[in-house]
């Protein structure tokens, strides 16, 4: 089913070089995935999280650059301190649980009001609540915006970091004309990159047509104890029979609406539809536990195949040469079951998010204006009949959808 271009290394020379690779591409993507745990500009008691709440986000953001700690003074800070002798010993891919959790938890509170304005936060306040409607009242995905408009609203100072996110979607614009701001609740890597694929989508993947797909709960279930430990989104203590059905409807799901999606011939039919998708919570939070075992089971093959000694992709090196996830089922524990619960997804996972979907994802990370990272592929070398979606990222944190552009569905 998920099969990968796979071949076993040929000889000694062809080791010492595959190893000498290995150290050079953990390097450059240990130093991205550093830059992703630098230390959050949020506030981190709860009177601060307060404070920043009864500001207009406006405010906050222009405020965060212009103290001096904005994203873009952070990751030079950190490029600065790799190359003296002790970070460029520590430098060797470990990425320490500690900064983990420390920017995990600085973004748990924090991140979704970052991204929306004072008002929209004051009337979710005032909404009625009720148990069984409540999902009725949030929008994952708003209404698209003019994107200059957009950045005017957001970044209104002089800071450095304001005029680098102004050219950075200055730049975006001249591809896209709007943007769609997407609800940030740890789930919004899994939530653009899945909107937008569904979106675009013409034709069922193969991968999705595979009667493996639904047997594949009950299949990693039976070889893996460890997946008992799964984490579904608000359902704690599942049984392992309970837990492999429940998984197994999920992609059930996901192969439905996907399916639904492929047949539908007008793009603005397509968008109607996804628009609904993603406004019925309990669907949409079912196709993201989809994915996320998608991704597990993805791993787990990855892994195998570096066991056996077959060539993989490079961001697996550095997946597993964490020191909180060593092992998929680390991996699962430490970082699968905290997505949407304490965590969004890392850098090296949007990686796996791509080839567990077989999706290129392309990125523009406004904060890298002007450098070569700027426009980030996951992966980089992908496949060239994988479909291509585009995110937009400020932080390497949170994610929207730049929409209104040229017709451009694959590299």
């Amino acid at each position: 089913m998920f099969q990968r271009r796979t071949s076993k290394s040929t000889g000694p020379s062809a080791s010492a070089e595959e190893t000498q690779k290995k150290d050079t591409a953990m390097i450059n993507l240990t130093r991205h995935e550093k830059e992703k745990y630098i230390p959050s500009d949020e506030p981190s008691s709860a009177s601060a999280a307060g404070d920043q709440k009864d500001k207009p986000a406006l405010e906050t953001k222009k405020e965060r650059a212009h103290s001096g700690h904005g994203k873009t003074a952070q990751a030079h800070d950190l490029k600065a301190s790799l190359t003296s002798h002790d970070s460029h010993k520590n430098c060797e891919v470990k990425l320490s649980a500690s900064s983990s959790s420390s920017a995990k938890e600085s973004s748990v509170d924090n991140e979704e009001d970052m991204y929306r304005d004072a008002e929209e936060i004051e009337r979710e306040k005032v909404l009625p609540v009720c148990e069984t409607g409540s999902s009725e009242n949030k929008l994952s995905v708003a209404p698209e915006m003019d994107i200059i408009e957009y950045c005017q609203k957001e970044w209104r100072g002089n800071t450095p970091a304001a005029k680098r996110m102004k050219k950075g979607y200055e730049a975006v614009s001249q591809k896209f004309t709007s943007i769609r701001r997407v609800r940030g609740d740890n789930y919004c890597a899994l939530r653009a990159t899945l909107f937008q694929a569904l979106s675009q989508t013409s034709e069922l993947p193969d991968w999705l047509q595979s009667e493996d797909l639904t047997l594949l709960p009950e299949k990693l279930l039976s070889k893996y104890d460890w997946i008992q430990q799964w984490q579904l989104r608000q359902k704690l203590g599942r049984k392992m029979g309970e837990l492999s059905d429940e998984i197994k409807d999920y992609l059930i799901l996901l192969r439905k609406k996907w399916e639904s999606m492929s047949e539908m011939k007008s793009p603005v039919a397509r968008q109607a539809a996804c628009d609904e998708l993603f406004s019925n919570e309990e669907e949409e939070y079912s196709l993201y536990e989809a994915v996320k075992f998608l991704m597990l089971n993805t791993a787990i093959e990855l892994y195998d195949d570096d066991k056996k000694g077959k060539k993989v992709p490079v961001f697996s090196w550095l997946l597993f040469a964490r020191d909180t996830s060593s092992s998929p089922s680390q991996l699962m524990n430490n970082h699968l079951n905290q997505i949407g619960h304490t965590g969004g997804l890392e850098q090296v996972e949007m990686f796996l998010l791509a080839y567990a979907l077989h999706y290129t994802i392309r990125v523009y990370r406004l904060y890298k204006y002007s450098t070569d990272e700027f426009i980030t592929l996951y992966p980089n070398d992908p496949e060239e009949d994988w479909p291509v979606v585009t995110l937009i990222t400020e932080d390497d944190r949170h994610y929207n959808i730049p929409v209104r552009m040229c017709e451009e569905t694959s590299l």
